[in-house]
């Protein structure tokens, strides 16, 4: 199995799951931004106060932040590793490639999950989340599908790309994946 991997797919797909799931079975480091963004805030680091002052003006961060925070998990760690919810478009792909580049840690293996928006919609609402509502959900639907086609279109032309079909129960998904990957 490949050991320096990334995760793409729709929201709702299972992603941040299906991650938790290979990165503790391989013992593979998991970097899912969202989460090293809020453990950098948590930890108090110079980019976690940078970072905390971009999110509190309600702002993304930039993908320089996101690197850096990256590169910081990576430059030291010789293992294994996932990282899931970054690159989100071709311009962070590139980025991405060049830091991994640098670090001697290509990526190996690129999995993206599909599944219907009817069902990715069903499984959004079905979280109860305050800020998930249909139409929030169908928006990000769409402009995940504009940002992310032409990454998902990069990574096959670069044979890296592994699709998985994320329907039926968890551990069904997870054997999916372990195929794709094997």
């Amino acid at each position: 199995m490949s050991h320096r991997l990334l995760f793409v797919g729709p929201p709702g797909a299972g992603k941040g799951t299906q991650a938790e799931r290979l990165a503790a079975s391989h013992g593979l480091l998991h970097l899912s931004t969202g989460d090293l963004l809020r453990a950098e805030v948590k930890a108090g680091s110079d980019l976690g106060k940078e970072a905390e002052a971009v999110m509190n003006r309600g702002e993304l961060v930039s993908d320089e932040l996101v690197l850096a925070i990256v590169r910081s998990r990576l430059q030291n760690h010789s293992g294994g590793w996932l990282l899931d919810g970054f690159p989100r478009n071709l311009a962070q792909a590139e980025a991405l490639n060049a830091l991994l580049g640098e670090l001697n840690q290509p990526l190996q293996s690129v999995l993206l999950m599909e599944l219907d928006d009817e069902e990715l919609v069903q499984r959004l609402l079905a979280r109860g989340r305050a800020d998930d509502n249909e139409e929030v959900i169908r928006h990000r639907l769409s402009v995940y599908r504009e940002q992310t086609a032409p990454l998902i279109n990069h990574y096959e032309q670069r044979g890296q790309l592994k699709r998985v079909v994320s329907t039926g129960t968890i551990e069904a998904v997870a054997e999916q994946i372990n195929a794709a990957l094997a």
